[in-house]
């Protein structure tokens, strides 16, 4: 299958999507910081320069977009049927980067939570930030919101 959109306009539309200061990261800084939390922005110096990090808890969050970092079971995280290959081995590496980050986060002492963007819906936004300030006070290293299949399943 081609792509209905032209080159030039595909480029453009590629080059709008934001690393960084997000719709669902701005959704969850607004909802921590009311509920007490302080935090710093994308702390270069940690690896994967990650979204939030909250140096009093030791913790860092992710807040992951289901289709680039391939949420498993969310019907967001599938891949595209113009160049699969292509995307296939994008959506490869950015999994297993994540992973690797993950695992020098943790050998530095760091808990991370990731933040999935589908948790993020009007919905379960409240239940998932529930769950992180839960995580941030008294949670173990690593947590991954949503991890039900119900959430996923929008």
């Amino acid at each position: 299958m081609t792509d209905r959109i032209d080159k030039e306009t595909r480029s453009r539309i590629m080059a709008a999507v934001r690393s960084y200061g997000t719709r669902p990261e701005k959704r969850v800084r607004s909802a921590l910081h009311s509920q007490g939390f302080r935090f710093r922005l994308h702390i270069k110096q940690l690896p994967g320069t990650p979204d939030l990090v909250l140096r009093k808890y030791k913790a860092v969050i992710f807040i992951n977009g289901c289709f680039w970092h391939q949420h498993q079971n969310c019907k967001a995280a599938h891949i595209p049927q113009t160049r699969s290959e292509f995307w296939q081995k994008k959506f490869t590496r950015n999994v297993v980067r994540d992973q690797k980050l993950l695992y020098q986060l943790k050998i530095m002492g760091w808990r991370a939570a990731i933040i999935w963007e589908c948790g993020l819906t009007k919905k379960l936004q409240e239940d998932t930030i529930k769950r992180l300030a839960l995580w941030l006070r008294w949670g173990s290293e690593y947590i991954e919101i949503p991890v039900y299949d119900e959430f996923t399943e929008q």
